[in-house]
């Protein structure tokens, strides 16, 4: 029996009408094989353009339905539940985007036109080959793990422990925080950032559903939504936690300092460490890459004056593996390094410093105890302070990192306000973005404070001076946009306003969750608009800045959208696995094994007794890796059959499969209106 095919086709406002004869594709599709009706109508995602579709397939018996929209990634679900409701199987849909791959990229109309009926051709040439498909339910593991404890990690841990689920939150450094456990004061209240963050902190130390593994790093993941497997890495403290008091003693007595990465290098710290007194845990770490006993098997004072006997020099690494049913990833990001835009002279001029340096300089914790000083130990005055430092840069990040307009404005401030007005600051910029709230109103603030703004990006830093005002300086040569000329501005110091980028080992922990980046390099969410929590792999959700540039709000928003899609998991017990998966051919496999080292989630395995490959159905994400590259042609994917995938090619390059000539397609469509009217 003949396929009875339904065709929409969504006017989408004027995204796609504006561009598409939509009413001219609707026609056509008409004549095409086995298309039984053909409709155009303004928003078919609407509930009229849904309940059109439903109707049909209820008096016209439909069997297959083909819209022509939007991109399946934003409508697809929709039009598939619009089809299960009204009693088809999800599975014999098909969508195809003539928005983004159509309008939206060809200038010409008849040109547009035209494309258009070509993806609906390959779309209805395609869609007789599906096959009815069926989801299937799996229970969901309760607990949940966060990965990575900046302020969005912990804000996703708190909030998930709050409604009663218990949390893995994992660290990578010794102690929680993140990069806000560094900032002296947050714009543009100038709230203490230790009096926001340090509760919190203290809060998941002390939260017994959160279970905190600092010092630690997930090596592996396994399984699939709902029933993730996840093996952590315990670095060794070479401390005790349970014994330590951390009255810290034993870094009081260490002989050994080295630079401190808290401190971002302009401070020391000792062999044995802690970040700083608000650390969570308050309990110290050993770096054995500068412990004088680890190097040299000498020293031991630590040992010897612990109170307490909470130095172990024989820990030794060890694996914890953990069942959980989804996944939060809050990594966090990265300070670009400025040494290699040599023009700023970072790294050569010891009065250069970057905003987190200059952060730590603030900080009453910090290595000068809060005072804005120079290596001489001096106030300077006069300070240049350079936006956009590796942002928007097509030589470096080509995007805006959000946060730098704002930090720099706040160290407008807090000079002023430490050292007092006659002190002279001048920002650097390219364009002030304040687009937060009260941001534009701090912005008019530091304007009345008596800031220099120039508008203009610095061409380079240097020493050399060419006026005796410029003697002993560092001096800012930069043009002027608004002036049109060339300015030489003598300071004592500058901060360079450094972009944020992804973590260094983005692209690896990427591989092991199994999510994709975008082309910035941060993780990809699902979708910019309806999906900026969620990733491509089910269970797997994303928060704060590992995203993208964010500032703390927006951060903390971040996370507490992601531990929400978590919590939704968790309370349903429940979550519906697609059967879009892999499935190898027994009868024509030949056992060469190629799909199982190739697999990215370790989904196939090897069948000795029959020699053969075996997709677990459960593990396998639908990613295609095995049904490309298999030279037997055994490995397939189940809604992506080859026979679909041809037809669909053979609709696109051949879309003349009408049933009737084409002056009788008008004809036929005229009746068929007047009748249906």
């Amino acid at each position: 029996m003949a396929n009875r095919i339904g065709v929409y086709v969504c006017h989408c406002g004027t995204n796609i009408a504006g561009k598409v004869d939509v009413e001219t594709v609707a026609k056509y599709a008409s004549g095409l094989k086995n298309v039984a009706v053909a409709r155009d109508y303004k928003f078919m995602c609407s509930d009229p353009g849904q309940e059109t579709i439903i109707r049909d397939i209820r008096k016209l018996g439909l069997t297959r339905v083909v819209v022509a929209s939007c991109s399946p990634r934003l409508h697809e679900k929709t039009f598939q539940n619009a089809c299960l409701r009204a009693g088809l199987n999800p599975f014999l849909f098909q969508m195809t985007c003539i928005r983004e791959h159509c309008s939206w990229v060809v200038e010409d109309r008849e040109e547009a036109t035209k494309k258009a009926e070509h993806l609906v051709a390959a779309a209805v040439n395609r869609v007789n080959h599906h096959q009815e498909l069926y989801s299937r339910k799996e229970k969901v593991h309760p607990d949940v793990m966060v990965v990575g404890a900046g302020i969005a990690g912990i804000q996703a841990a708190l909030d998930i422990s709050k409604a009663g689920f218990n949390v893995h939150l994992v660290e990578r450094g010794p102690s929680i925080g993140g990069h806000m456990a560094q900032f002296d004061k947050t714009f543009p209240t100038l709230d203490c950032a230790a009096c926001i963050s340090t509760p919190k902190m203290v809060a998941v130390s002390q939260e017994r559903r959160i279970n905190l593994l600092t010092y630690s790093e997930v090596e592996k993941v396994t399984g699939f939504v709902g029933n993730y497997t996840v093996t952590v890495k315990r670095k060794p403290r070479y401390v005790n936690e349970n014994l330590c008091t951390g009255c810290g003693l034993c870094m009081e007595k260490c002989p050994k300092k080295v630079p401190s990465e808290f401190d971002e290098g302009i401070g020391k710290r000792k062999a044995i460490y802690r970040n700083s007194p608000q650390s969570v845990p308050n309990k110290p770490v050993i770096d054995v890459e500068n412990c004088t006993f680890f190097r040299k098997g000498k020293c031991r004072v630590c040992e010897k004056v612990c109170p307490s006997g909470a130095i172990d020099f024989t820990q030794k690494e060890t694996e914890l593996v953990l069942d959980v049913g989804s996944i939060i990833l809050a990594t966090g990001f990265d300070t670009l390094d400025p040494t290699p835009l040599i023009p700023y002279g970072f790294g050569r001029f010891p009065e250069v410093y970057t905003g987190l340096q200059f952060e730590r300089i603030n900080n009453a914790v910090g290595p000068t105890g809060g005072k804005i000083v120079m290596k001489n130990g001096k106030p300077p005055d006069s300070v240049a302070i350079v936006h956009c430092v590796g942002s928007r840069d097509v030589n470096h990040h080509p995007y805006c990192s959000r946060v730098c307009c704002m930090y720099a404005l706040k160290y407008d401030h807090l000079i002023k306000d430490k050292l007092g007005h006659h002190v002279k600051v001048f920002n650097f910029y390219i364009d002030m973005r304040c687009f937060g709230k009260g941001y534009e109103e701090f912005y008019r603030r530091v304007q009345e404070e008596g800031v220099t703004f120039v508008r203009g990006r610095p061409a380079e830093i240097t020493d050399q001076a060419k006026t005796p005002q410029e003697e002993g300086k560092l001096v800012v040569v930069c043009e002027d946009t608004l002036l049109g000329r060339t300015l030489r501005v003598p300071v004592d110091m500058v901060v360079l306003c450094t972009a944020m980028e992804p973590r260094k080992d983005t692209a690896q922990v990427a591989r092991v969750f199994g999510v994709s980046q975008g082309t910035d390099k941060f993780f990809l969410e699902e979708h910019p608009k309806l999906g900026p929590v969620s990733t491509a792999t089910d269970g797997i959700f994303l928060a704060g800045a590992c995203q993208g540039p964010k500032d703390i709000p927006d951060a903390v928003s971040h996370a507490a959208g992601a531990a929400c899609q978590s919590l939704a998991m968790a309370a349903k017990g429940e979550v519906t696995i697609s059967p879009t998966t892999s499935w190898i051919n027994p009868d024509i496999c030949v056992g060469c094994r190629i799909c199982v080292g190739l697999c990215p989630y370790s989904a196939i395995e090897f069948d000795d007794r029959r020699h053969i490959a075996v997709v677990n159905e459960a593990m396998c994400k639908g990613c295609g890796s095995c049904a490309g590259y298999c030279p037997s042609g055994a490995a397939q994917i189940r809604h992506f059959t080859e026979k679909a995938v041809f037809a669909e090619i053979e609709g696109l390059l051949d879309p003349l499969h009408r049933i009737v000539p084409a002056a009788v397609v008008d004809d036929l469509w005229s009746s068929k209106m007047k009748q249906e009217a």
